[in-house]
């Protein structure tokens, strides 16, 4: 594995014999990293919003379970 940073980002170059489903996780926690990184809301913030949008979801899915 090689990891380089310049500037503007780091280049992770890995084997291709990575297994790529845990690869991916791995880019997937790094993307949420970059994404909440300039993020001001709270942990307590983050979980309401999620509450309200599993509550909707199911609302909106509940018919597809339960009949």
């Amino acid at each position: 594995m090689i990891v380089e940073r310049t500037k503007s980002q780091i280049v992770i170059k890995v084997s291709p014999q990575v297994d790529t489903f845990g690869f991916q996780r791995i880019i997937d926690y790094l993307e949420y990293l970059e994404l909440t990184s300039k993020s001001n809301s709270s942990q307590d913030e983050a979980d309401k919003l999620a509450d309200e949008l599993n509550e909707n979801w199911w609302k909106n899915n509940r018919n597809k379970f339960i009949k």
